[in-house]
């Protein structure tokens, strides 16, 4: 019997290493025809190894790239997400789909079962404003957090493969609440919905495919028809439908919207909670630093006062770094929500975490880190822990 393999961070699987070099091969490629051997043979090893399961290896690989070929970094990532939201039917093109919903209330926001009524509705509205002509539609029946989504490829692959099996008879999947993440208790976070869209061989999935389609005029119909009764299942909550996708790429979009959504949901939280106009409220943003800048955070306080009450974290995402102009951004999103009294610092600060409950630090008008407190008469009308 040959001796196991053991693998170190620096030591690739078999695997692995030939995901690597099909990938680096795919970048290099100078021709479509080219391209499409190396897309066919990475796609039945991603295909094999997502079937066993071999979450680590594609990890590794993917890491390997990050760290010295980014472009074919990007072309793996691309290959292995299309294996994971694309299960496989006879005679459809199957699609994971995600409908994400922005949220944020004074109370908790919800993660529920879906009633098969709100189900039957977004099916239908789906079909009318999303969706092409012909397209098959399986649901899950639960409104889910980020915390409960499928973690990792393999999960991923294997939900998209359970709800395919009810795209085919347009039925519901019954998600089971046994072992499903406990979900973070914030002002303001993201909702999914989430189903498998099928359409036959050779026709369009989406409504934007057809000549008289648009991503614009779908995502305003969605809206306005399907918006009415997601929020009846959110009750005490403010949500904004975003434009339902491929999973991964509505899950980016989601992340990406999220910021400027929060710091809305904060500084309409704060009027609320201590009935102050906008015109009330300093919010101070500062960049935040671990080697790298890794994230802006933004403190709010009443205007004069120096106790932070509240903050928000602002990610960088996708290829932002130093030399994007994200603190133009957050301001002009502020001003937006109806602040005057906005401070932009421009100190490096350190990634500074509470020691006691984990939770961020946020700046302040004097450039200190600092924990957020909300007064005690907010406190006692069931404020949320933190913000998103």
């Amino acid at each position: 019997m040959k001796q196991r393999r053991h693998y170190s961070s620096n030591r690739l699987s078999r695997d692995a290493e030939r995901l690597v070099w099909l990938a680096k091969g795919l970048a290099e490629s100078g021709s479509r025809a080219e391209d499409g051997w190396w897309e066919e043979e990475l796609a039945t090893l991603i295909g094999k190894m997502l079937g066993a399961g071999q979450e680590d290896a594609l990890n590794q690989a993917l890491d390997r790239l990050h760290e010295t070929n980014g472009r074919a970094y990007d072309d793996l990532a691309d290959l292995i997400e299309a294996a994971s939201e694309s299960p496989r039917s006879e005679g459809r093109r199957c699609l994971l789909l995600a409908m994400p919903v922005l949220a944020w209330s004074r109370y908790r926001i919800p993660d529920r079962k879906l009633p098969a009524g709100l189900l039957a509705n977004l099916r239908v509205q789906l079909k009318a404003h999303i969706l092409a002509d012909e397209v098959r539609v399986g649901m899950a029946d639960l409104l889910f957090s980020p915390d409960q989504m499928p973690r990792g490829f393999v999960a991923t692959q294997r939900l998209a493969a359970e709800l395919a099996d009810q795209a085919g008879r347009e039925g519901n999947l019954a998600i089971a609440l046994d072992g499903l993440p406990e979900t973070g208790h914030y002002i303001a976070d993201v909702r999914y919905i989430l189903a498998v869209v099928g359409s036959p061989a050779g026709r369009p999935l989406f409504r934007w495919q057809e000549t008289d389609g648009s991503r614009d005029a779908a995502l305003r119909e969605w809206q306005a028809q399907a918006g009415p009764s997601v929020q009846a299942s959110m009750p005490g909550c403010a949500i904004q439908l975003l434009l339902p996708d491929a999973y991964f790429s509505a899950w980016r979009q989601a992340d990406q919207a999220a910021r400027g959504y929060s710091l809305v949901g904060t500084a309409a939280y704060l009027q609320a909670a201590l009935d102050l106009p906008a015109t009330g409220l300093r919010a101070i943003a500062a960049p935040y630093y671990d080697h790298r800048l890794v994230e802006w955070r933004v403190g709010f306080a009443r205007r004069g006062d120096d106790q932070i009450l509240h903050g928000v974290v602002w990610p960088l995402l996708g290829g932002e770094d130093e030399n994007t102009d994200v603190a133009a951004e957050i301001e002009q999103t502020l001003k937006q929500a109806g602040l005057t009294d906005i401070v932009m610092l421009d100190q490096r600060m350190a990634l500074e975490y509470c020691e006691d409950c984990g939770a961020p630090l946020f700046p302040n008008a004097d450039a200190d880190s600092v924990h957020a407190e909300m007064p005690e008469e907010a406190e006692e009308q069931g404020a949320p822990l933190h913000l998103h």
